[in-house]
Parts: C-alpha cells; sequence; structure tokens
C-alpha cells in the first residue's frame, strides 16, 4: 500500500488508512507514488491509533514485535489490541491517558515496557494534534525489540569482567610484594628488595595500560577521540619500536624495515600513531614467528588523497580465513592469544579516528599482514590561504 508522507513517519500510515486525517489543512497532497512508503517497509514497528483510540496501522514489525496479527488489531481499541504495562505491572495507557491530561504533551520519550507474558519492549509515542493544545487526532507509537540493547548490555558486561579479570593479576601481586616488604623489610638482600619492586613497577604500568585502553574505548565508543595533528616521522618512530624490541632481548636481524620514498609529510597525533605501531608490532613479536618486516610508502585513500602507508607482517601461522572479519572487534582473541583483545579494536578507532583505514591479510609466507594508511591531512590553519 503506497501511504503520503510529510515529513515524518508519523504522518505517514494514517494517509493510506484514514484518509483527510493525514494531510494538514491547506497543504498540497503529492502525487500518488512520488512520496510512497509502505508501512511494512519500516525496520521498527508503527501502531497508529485515530481520535477515538482505535487501531487505523499496525505494520509487519509490529506483528513481528508483539505476535499480534495486524488484522486482529485493526480497529480495535489501542489498549486491547496493544496491551502494554510498565515494570511495576501499571496498564501503561491508563498510566499516560494519551487522549485526556494536558493538552499542552505532544508524546511519551521511549521507555522499556512489557507485552503480554512478560515480554519486554520499546515504546515511544507521538501526540499528533491539528494545532497546538487542540485535542489528539491521531496516536502514533513506535515499537522496537530489546535484542540490540540487550547485546550492547552483554558487551559492557563482558568488558568489566574482561576489566576485572586483568586488573585482578596485577594488583594482587603489588599487594603482596609491598605488605612483604613492609612486613619483613630487614630480611631482604638488596637485590631481592630491587627485584620484588621491579615486578611492582611492571604491574603498575600494566594497570595503567588497561585503564588507557578503557578511556581509550570510552572515547572511541562515543565518537569523542581527539586526534592533535603534528608532524610524523613514521619512519623514525618505527625504528624506536625495533630499538625496544631489541633491547628487551629481540634479535635485531628479526625486523626488517623497507621504506619506498620519498614519502609524504604526515600530520597525524605522534602518541596515537606510537599506540598504532606498538600494538602491531607486538602482536607480530608476541604471536607470529621468523621476519618481521615493516614496509612504508606513499599511497592513496579510498578518497583518493594522498598518504602514508605501513604494513606489519610475520612469517608464523596467520589468521584463520574465518576470523578475518572479526579481527578488529571487541575481545577477539586468537589460539595463542593472551590479554585483553581490546587492543586491536582501539588501533582501528584511532586509525579511522585520522580519517584513514586498516585492514588484514594473509602475509606472502603465510603470516599475519596488517596494513594501515594515514592522510597527509595538514591542521586546517596550514591549509587555508
Amino acid at each position: 500500500m503506497n501511504v503520503r508522507t510529510s515529513g515524518s513517519v508519523a504522518d505517514a500510515c494514517p494517509a493510506a488508512v484514514h484518509g483527510s486525517h493525514g494531510a494538514q489543512a491547506g497543504a498540497a497532497a503529492p502525487a500518488p507514488g512520488a512520496l510512497g512508503l509502505d508501512p511494512d517497509d519500516l525496520p521498527d514497528g508503527l501502531v497508529v491509533a485515530d481520535e477515538n483510540g482505535r487501531v487505523t496501522c499496525f505494520n509487519a514489525a509490529a506483528a513481528r514485535i508483539t505476535a499480534v496479527a495486524p488484522h486482529e488489531a485493526m480497529g480495535r481499541p489501542l489498549e486491547a489490541a496493544l496491551p502494554l504495562e510498565d515494570l511495576e505491572g501499571r496498564r501503561w495507557w491508563a498510566l499516560t491517558d494519551p487522549y485526556g491530561g494536558l493538552a499542552t504533551r505532544i508524546g511519551q520519550p521511549e521507555r522499556n515496557l512489557l507485552l503480554p507474558g512478560g515480554r519486554e519492549v520499546l515504546v515511544s509515542a507521538r501526540y499528533v494534534r491539528a494545532h497546538r493544545s487542540g485535542p489528539v487526532q491521531r496516536l502514533v507509537v513506535q515499537l522496537r525489540g530489546t535484542d540490540a540493547r540487550r547485546r550492547t548490555e552483554r558487551s559492557h558486561a563482558e568488558l568489566i569482567a574482561t576489566v576485572a579479570h586483568e586488573l585482578r593479576s596485577p594488583l594482587t601481586s603489588v599487594k603482596g610484594f609491598t605488605a612483604t616488604l613492609l612486613a619483613k623489610w630487614e630480611r631482604f638482600t638488596d637485590d631481592q628488595k630491587r627485584l620484588m619492586l621491579e615486578t611492582v613497577d611492571a604491574d603498575a604500568d600494566r594497570v595503567t595500560r588497561l585503564i588507557a585502553e578503557l578511556l581509550d574505548i570510552s572515547r572511541i565508543d562515543s565518537g569523542r577521540l581527539e586526534v592533535r595533528r603534528q608532524p610524523v616521522d613514521i619512519v623514525a618512530a618505527i625504528r624506536r619500536h625495533v630499538q625496544a624490541h631489541t633491547t628487551a632481548g629481540q634479535r635485531p636481524d628479526r625486523f626488517l624495515i623497507r621504506v619506498v620514498e620519498p614519502l609524504p609529510e604526515l600530520w597525524a597525533d605522534p602518541d596515537k600513531v606510537d599506540q598504532v605501531l606498538g600494538n602491531l608490532l607486538e602482536n607480530a613479536v608476541r604471536h607470529g614467528e621468523g621476519t618481521v618486516t615493516i614496509e612504508v610508502s606513499p599511497a592513496l585513500t579510498k578518497a583518493r588523497a594522498e598518504g602514508t602507508a605501513v604494513t606489519v607482517s610475520d612469517e608464523g601461522p596467520g589468521i584463520p580465513e574465518e576470523s578475518m572479519g572479526r579481527v578488529f572487534t571487541r575481545f577477539w582473541r586468537g589460539s595463542k592469544r593472551g590479554g585483553t583483545g581490546l587492543g586491536l579494536y582501539i588501533v582501528k578507532g584511532i586509525v579511522e579516528a585520522h580519517g584513514g583505514t586498516i585492514t588484514v591479510d594473509r602475509a606472502p609466507r603465510g603470516g599475519a599482514r596488517f596494513r594501515f594508511t594515514l592522510p597527509v591531512c595538514a591542521p586546517a590553519f596550514l591549509s587555508q590561504g
């Protein structure tokens, strides 16, 4: 069925089922089919009641969510066709009284309500009036399932459980060593004291990194990850990270750096670029095998803008084909992975905050190959005038 729209979904369904109620006085109706919309095409449930409180529209999504067939709902009183209760067991339509009460009300914000049988549904409502403070001509109700919200809640719960687990180990170590030192300081040699203090220091760094990861995730999820662009010598940054690994005991010949010059001048957030490089190199060293190759070259971004590409690959077993699509999601861990499983999720968020892209595939010698591209992106004050 084709229905007329006048700027909002709320006006769509009644035009097909209740004639003149869908049009505003003096407004020209669009040509049939020009702005046609079938309520059954809407992803959310749509229920509309007329000025008498009887259902005039009950789309397919509403039928799926409520398990009520449209023909059973049409023409019935709204409170009978859609008997909702709040979480305290009160009848929702009697409680809100949409056709009575203050004439200045425009609707109800989304909230969690219960269908018969206790099934949860997210419900919002709009009161359509011919003029301000006039009687309600149509009551438009939107229904949404709670599956997406439950997935989000499960993700948050998993994040909390993961963080609690990761914090427990270093904090237990810190508490154990400090308590031992305070209680038996005189019994230990200087070398023993130094070893315990170095362990405490390393565990404190681990806790600090985990807290930093949590802050990054919060900023990425809320779209508040700030990028402070400065000139970045990405080759020098890569050499610093390689030097840190060789200082920590890795063989210098395990790393191969290839640079295709000339490279464009890159403006990016140096701390966040360091975070990306550190994570990718750590993954290659810890979970890969053989030579770790880092290639840097000029590249074009998806928007055909000038950029710099960095590829990190190893010669290990690589990532299974079926897992490629989940590598950058939260909590992804390969078969040998430890840690929180948040590092690559953060890496992707940082790269995308710069306007870049990151991909993963199989390296020529069988290992994992990560490639990210950052646009040159000089700051606005330099690109103007």
